[in-house]
């Protein structure tokens, strides 16, 4: 979503106000226990690695001989007098040293460090002939070679918090070629942990692989749409579940004595209160899901769509969908994530599922939605379309006498743009070239295109200028705001995040995306931050933005973006490139975290990058 920095501000006064007034009757003002997240483990600071200066024999360190941990002649210790040597035989040869290492939860930080002296008889400044590799579990932080022989030891830094809760191997591992030796030496390994605190014990998200079903019919205006929706869902955690949240995230547009969204008729479990604005329905399982086990519920569902060109509102006859149907709240180590709705940005956090959408209609409506759709004949005068969609985050569908154009993409996507009324022809079509443009550019980037069609609902009424959902986009006229929305198909949609407590993960990389498809490199563009304050940093939640607005397109997207292009300038363009299409690869379908993405970055390059994060104000 690309935001007005102005009305954002404007509607959370609102929200304020909103949110102080309004409850059900009969039901507490507070969250019970059961809707708060459960409290964080503490964080005591620890060192993890035992041994890590060898002064106290080999144990619990495994080596490849009895050679590598060593104080003989030839090298010298960065402290004491012990130090771990691999390699240096002049032929060809591999050591090994590594040890298993726990990383306790509850603590925000884990950092490993280590210090390295190469030398080497090889001449070549150009051919990395005898490498050492650094690894914790499969994650390779970093590789070097006699290129980087130096007289001293350096120290090395990797932010590993990623690995919290994890027992992991510490690998190193030396390789030389037939001649001329390289010594790789080692000593004062440590790894310590410290922080503010994480989610501590399971940190499995669940409920996992939903699948929901729905059959809604819209009344003859598409304004008002009732009908059934169940969602079966499996439990990946080894905490049997007894309950779910179901999110009505556009209940925030209404209030708890009028809501847009109303679920009545559960079956599978019993409905319990309404939370968070009655944003968040609780739903108590009729019995205790265990792990690998799976359940299904089901409720009548009533939509209401309010008057206002928004992601779900109407703008005279045209329609906007968005963010209807009720979806599954997330439970991780964290308890279940009850984040209130911003309209700053997005509070949206769900998991990858499958739907199938049966939308009965005016046949005078057109009905562009999430997935790949099939209009079949309905009742007299009526159409019934459905859409079917895999792996997507949501389902949002829009409903009009749209001006519809289609094309498809050079790669192969087919593209459908639907104008409002005022829309001239030569903008539908300026805006199928761009689709089209901007579709190929980031499948080529990041990965090609899942989710069949992608629909794009063109208004110039928007007033937040472009809204994302899976192969569904809402858009003002705007090349740079299409290809941004577009963008977001890979960065929340594919690559998915907690878009209220990370929103750089997706709006700082769509921007740095659009960047590239429009072959901007931001050059410079890092020069002319100006931070508003010490707690200003670009890894902050919405929490702080709603409390920041003006600040948030600034900091988040702006910020956001020249921080990757200052990386890509460090890394190198080739490197950049290869970390975010092997980084979207490797999260395809799946959440991304700022830990995550820092240590793949780390793991990218022999630079350390704690300066880089810490000039960036980029923390987790």
């Amino acid at each position: 979503m690309r935001p007005t920095p102005l009305k954002a501000l404007a509607a959370r006064v609102l929200t304020v106000a909103a949110l102080a007034a309004v409850s059900l009757p009969g039901t507490p003002a507070t969250a019970s226990p059961d809707t708060a997240p459960a409290a964080a483990a503490a964080c005591t600071p620890a060192q993890v690695v035992t041994n890590g200066g060898f002064e106290s024999g080999t144990s619990p360190w495994t080596q490849s001989s009895t050679t590598v941990i060593t104080s003989r002649a030839g090298q010298s210790a960065h402290g004491g007098t012990s130090f771990a040597w691999l390699d240096g035989t002049g032929g060809t040869h591999t050591d090994t040293l590594s040890q298993s290492v726990t990383i306790p939860s509850g603590c925000s930080s884990a950092s490993l460090t280590f210090w390295l002296h190469i030398d080497t008889t090889e001449t070549t400044s150009s051919t990395a002939y005898d490498k050492l590799t650094a690894k914790i579990g499969s994650t390779t932080l970093a590789t070097y070679s006699n290129l980087n022989k130096a007289s001293g030891y350096a120290q090395k830094t990797f932010d590993v918090s990623a690995f919290a809760g994890q027992t992991v191997t510490l690998a190193f591992t030396g390789t030389e070629d037939s001649s001329l030796q390289t010594s790789f030496v080692l000593d004062d390994i440590a790894l310590n942990t410290s922080g503010d605190t994480t989610p501590p014990a399971d940190s499995t998200r669940t409920p996992s692989a939903p699948a929901y079903t729905v059959n809604l019919t819209s009344n003859t205006t598409g304004k008002g749409w009732t009908g059934h929706e169940s969602v079966t869902f499996t439990n990946a955690s080894s905490t049997a579940l007894s309950e779910v949240y179901l999110r009505l995230w556009d209940n925030y547009h209404g209030t708890c004595s009028a809501m847009p969204i109303v679920v009545s008729n559960v079956s599978g479990g019993t409905a319990g209160s309404l939370s968070v604005s009655c944003t968040a329905l609780q739903i108590s399982l009729a019995s205790p899901v265990a792990q690998g086990q799976s359940a299904t519920i089901g409720f009548d569902l009533a939509v209401t769509v309010p008057s206002g060109a928004d992601r779900f509102g109407y703008d005279g006859s045209f329609v906007n969908i968005g963010n209807a149907l009720p979806v599954l709240a997330v439970k991780d180590g964290s308890g279940w994530h009850l984040d209130p709705y911003t309209n700053n940005g997005e509070s949206f956090y769900s998991l990858a599922a499958d739907f199938k959408v049966t939308l009965d209609h005016p046949t005078s409506l057109l009905v562009p939605a999430t997935g790949t759709s099939v209009d079949t004949a309905g009742s007299s005068g009526r159409t019934v379309t459905t859409a079917t969609a895999s792996k997507v985050r949501d389902f949002a569908w829009a409903a009009g006498p749209f001006t519809k154009i289609s094309g498809t993409s050079a790669a192969g996507t087919a593209i459908n743009i639907y104008s409002v009324t005022g829309i001239s022809s030569s903008d539908a079509q300026s805006m199928l070239s761009t689709a089209k443009s901007a579709v190929d550019a980031h499948a080529a980037r990041f990965g090609a295109y899942p989710y069949g069609e992608l629909d794009a609902v063109i208004d110039n009424n928007y007033w937040f200028g472009g809204m994302e959902y899976p192969g569904f986009v809402l858009d003002l006229v705007s090349t740079t705001a299409l290809t941004h929305e577009i963008a977001h198909q890979w960065f929340y949609g594919i690559v998915g995040d907690d878009e209220y407590n990370s929103p750089w993960l997706d709006e700082a990389f769509t921007d740095y995306a659009t960047d590239l498809a429009q072959g901007k490199t931001g050059t410079s563009c890092w020069s002319s931050v100006s931070w508003a304050s010490s707690a200003e940093k670009i890894t902050n939640s919405m929490a702080y933005w709603d409390a920041h607005s003006s600040r948030y397109s600034t900091v988040v997207y702006g910020y956001g973006k020249c921080a990757l292009h200052d990386l890509r300038r460090l890394l190198g363009d080739t490197a950049m490139a290869n970390l975010l299409k092997s980084y979207a690869t490797s999260h395809w379908y799946g959440v991304s975290t700022t830990a995550e993405f820092k240590a793949a970055a780390q793991a990218a390059t022999t630079t350390d990058l704690t300066s880089f994060w810490t000039t960036h104000r980029i923390e987790g």
